[in-house]
């Protein structure tokens, strides 16, 4: 697999919340000189975790630009609720290619983002560009991340950024050759996990919890909002034209 353009880190106790029991049904391989890793995969995430370390890599195998389809985070969010439950499982480290939308949220969702120094990447919230509205918490999770104001222009413009303006506005934590994204996602990782979880995690909570709360108490309203939104006519029209530019600069 290509190496990844960018590495997010999600540090635990678990993923997120919960600490239930072991799958125990996951293969275990080792090689030479290897710590015994546990590896679980379905059509659109490899997921592969070295137990020594606690440490998992799931990696998107979506291409051509693993599209956040149904079926994808379906397997996204199963792959994430198996490593929550493991109690062997501290950290996760996400890979993927360019990040506009909702690649973008997942992004800035993590603890630390590493990109790939390459002009040919980019990563933001680019809705307005379709012809659409970024919902309240792709806000919400941007103004946590870069604050108001570069968020408010990013949001209005559609703003996709290189890696070194990310860099600049605080989308991404660090830049580094392509080849090396994942060992230095690795080395991040173990100064993180070098914290105790139980610290850290309150900690991450601490900061954290008013936007999720937000987010959950006006979910359905939410969905509502954007069902009745993008199934109008001139939003269809302006999604449809959007599509039509992208045809014909693959062409």
């Amino acid at each position: 697999m290509a190496v990844a353009r960018l590495a997010r880190l999600v540090l635990g106790p678990g993923a997120v919340r919960g600490r239930g029991a072991v799958a125990g049904s996951l293969p275990r391989c080792a090689g030479p000189g290897r710590a015994p890793r546990r590896l679980f995969s379905n059509r659109n995430i490899l997921v592969e975790l070295e137990e020594g370390a606690g440490v998992a890599v799931m990696k998107m195998k979506s291409p051509p630009v693993n599209s956040l389809s149904l079926d994808f985070l379906t397997e996204f969010s199963i792959s994430l609720e198996k490593l929550e439950n493991d109690r062997g499982c501290r950290g996760v480290i996400l890979t993927s290619g360019n990040c506009p939308a909702g690649g973008c949220l997942m992004a800035v969702s993590c603890d630390y983002r590493i990109m790939a120094e390459n002009p040919k990447y980019s990563i933001g919230l680019n809705e307005t560009q379709l012809g659409i509205v970024a919902p309240f918490w792709f806000k919400d999770t941007m103004v946590n991340t870069i604050g108001h104001r570069a968020t408010e222009r990013s949001l209005q413009l559609g703003l996709l950024y290189s890696a070194s303006d990310a860099l600049k506005i605080g989308i991404v934590d660090e830049l580094v050759p392509e080849e090396k994204v994942l060992n230095a996602a690795a080395a991040t990782m173990s100064q993180w996990l070098a914290i105790p979880d139980y610290a850290r995690q309150i900690s991450k909570s601490m900061m954290r919890k008013p936007t999720l709360d937000r987010m959950l108490t006006h979910r359905e309203s939410d969905i509502q909002n954007f069902v009745s939104f993008v199934t109008k006519d001139s939003i269809q029209k302006s999604l449809q034209t959007y599509m039509e530019r992208l045809k014909q600069r693959k062409g």
